[in-house]
């Protein structure tokens, strides 16, 4: 499965949780458009099927994204010997 660049799941994050909030639901209750664009794109980039997975594991990745790399033992990257 291919992964959203991290830069680009976040900008999908927060977007679809500024729309959630601020477009109003239709009279069914039902999400705007844009947040269901949004939720779809989300379940779609994270290879999940429910808008809550969705951001539970975009979450997930953004966070060990941000996390950092392990060092191993008696290694440079990049650094010759």
């Amino acid at each position: 499965m291919l992964m959203p660049h991290p830069a680009v799941l976040r900008k999908l994050l927060e977007e679809y949780e500024a729309a959630a909030v601020s477009e109003p639901v239709d009279a069914s209750g039902e999400p705007g458009p844009r947040t269901r664009d949004l939720a779809y794109t989300l379940c779609v980039s994270t290879g999940t099927r429910d808008v809550r997975q969705a951001l539970e594991t975009a979450r997930r990745r953004l966070a060990d994204a941000s996390a950092p790399a392990p060092v191993r033992d008696g290694a440079h990257a990049g650094v010759a010997d």
